[in-house]
């Protein structure tokens, strides 16, 4: 399993399902990180965490322990 923690600076991935429950899983389908969506890692911060994504047309940080609760294809 491929998770969006995996996926390089620069590279893109299309999300195929959202691991987690509850509040957490809420909180990330809030930011718009819906299943189908294509996210784009833009950055990393110095020490390797958050991550800076783009996707549907906005900038986002995400924890990587968010971050491998994405399945991306």
């Amino acid at each position: 399993m491929r998770t969006l923690k995996d996926v390089p600076v620069g590279g893109s991935a299309k999300v195929l399902k959202l691991h987690g429950e509850g509040a957490i899983r809420r909180r990330i389908m809030d930011m718009g990180i819906t299943k189908g969506v294509v996210i784009r890692v833009r950055k990393l911060a110095p020490l390797g965490d958050p991550m800076e994504l783009s996707l549907r047309g906005y900038e986002l940080s995400l924890r990587k322990a968010d971050a491998e609760m994405i399945e991306v294809e």
